[in-house]
């Protein structure tokens, strides 16, 4: 059987596995995590491309029907040069600026993301297309990756570091808050205690997951099977990323 392979630069990809997997039960999965060069975020284009084209060389081998580039950094610098090498579906991150400018109001949003994919042409693209200049207002929160990565999801330097983030935004003016990198997943719960109730928060899981299911097709045997996991082409086992699913199961309040 083919399998779906759902790469990132570390732990912000399982966030994505995690809606895949509610989805589509009945596929077979492997998720390579690069810890070993994370955060792909402050880190050169060419580097990044080197990393991901290395990554996917070693997935490739895998008998693979699907690859979802689960990390936005990767999705901006370099998904177009790996649909030209490779010719099975390539499914990359969109943060949700669509979903959060059709939202009835005249309010802007806030897209938090890294330092990388903020600078990249493929969101500044995104935004023009949509129309949407003057309604998003952008914020780096690429320390969040580093918390993510140390499995550091609720603790008081966390919380610290995303008020200081958000001491300078006037609420008033926004309607939603966009999480583009899927690290920052991890943080609905903390996001959701510091900002206004009526604040909305998105995010590109739910619409990169649908974007599969149409583009590919689904296993019709129900049955399940283990994940395959990988640190850097290393096996892992599913332990290490237990305590990532466990706060995904929590509902945010």
């Amino acid at each position: 059987m083919k399998k779906l392979a759902f790469f990132d630069s570390g732990l912000g990809g399982l966030t994505v596995l995690h809606e895949a997997l509610k989805q589509m039960p009945y596929e077979q999965y492997i998720y390579f995590a690069d810890s070993d060069h994370a955060p792909y975020g402050t880190q050169s284009t060419a580097n990044i491309k080197s990393l991901v084209f290395d990554a996917a060389d070693f997935l490739f081998q895998q008998d693979l029907k699907a690859l979802v580039l689960a990390c936005n950094t990767a999705t901006s610098v370099v998904i177009k040069d790996l649909r030209k090498k490779y010719s099975i579906p390539i499914i990359g991150m969109e943060p949700a600026v669509k979903p959060a400018i059709e939202l009835a109001s005249n309010k802007k949003t806030l897209l938090c993301a890294t330092e990388k994919t903020l600078i990249e042409n493929k969101l500044k693209l995104l935004i023009k297309n949509l129309n949407a200049v003057d309604k998003v207002e952008r914020l780096s929160l690429q320390g969040l990756v580093s918390f993510a990565e140390k499995f550091d999801f609720k603790s008081l330097a966390a919380r610290n570091y995303l008020s200081h983030s958000f001491s300078k935004i006037n609420w008033v003016e926004f309607d939603s808050i966009i999480l583009g990198c899927t690290h920052f997943i991890y943080f609905k719960q903390l996001i959701r205690q510091l900002i206004p109730a009526e604040i909305q928060i998105l995010d590109g899981n739910e619409g990169t997951v649908k974007h599969l299911q149409n583009t590919i097709t689904l296993n019709t045997n129900k049955q399940t099977f283990p994940i395959e996991f990988f640190s850097s082409k290393k096996p892992m086992p599913h332990a290490h990323f237990e305590p990532c699913f466990a706060l995904l199961n929590q509902p945010i309040f």
